[in-house]
Formats: structure tokens, C-alpha cells, sequence
């Protein structure tokens, strides 16, 4: 698994809050998703592919 840096966690974290302002938990699930689409791309895998790996790991 290949971490996101901190940068990244707060450009996404802004990106999502222009997107949803004032709607906390729709930002939430959206922040999920590209935290684990940004690692899947990573690691060269498709979102489905790296959510089936990690459910594989433990």
C-alpha cells in the first residue's frame, strides 16, 4: 500500500468542500472515494480492484 502524502489528503480535503459546502457527510464519503481512487491509481489498479485487494489482506 502506498500512502498519500499530507499534501495530498488537503487537496482533496478542499477540492470536496467546494464541491459539497455545508453538507459535512456527503463530503465525507466523497473524501473516501478519492483517497482510494488516488491509491488504486498508485498502484496501478482499477478502484474495484484495489478495494478487492484490501478486503484479500485481511
Amino acid at each position: 500500500m502506498i500512502p498519500l502524502t499530507d499534501k495530498e489528503l488537503k487537496k482533496i480535503q478542499r477540492e470536496v468542500e467546494k464541491e459539497f459546502p455545508g453538507d459535512f457527510a456527503l463530503q465525507q464519503v466523497h473524501i473516501a472515494r478519492k483517497i482510494i481512487s488516488m491509491k488504486a491509481k498508485k498502484e496501478g489498479l482499477s478502484s474495484l480492484e484495489y478495494i478487492k485487494r484490501m478486503r484479500k489482506a485481511k
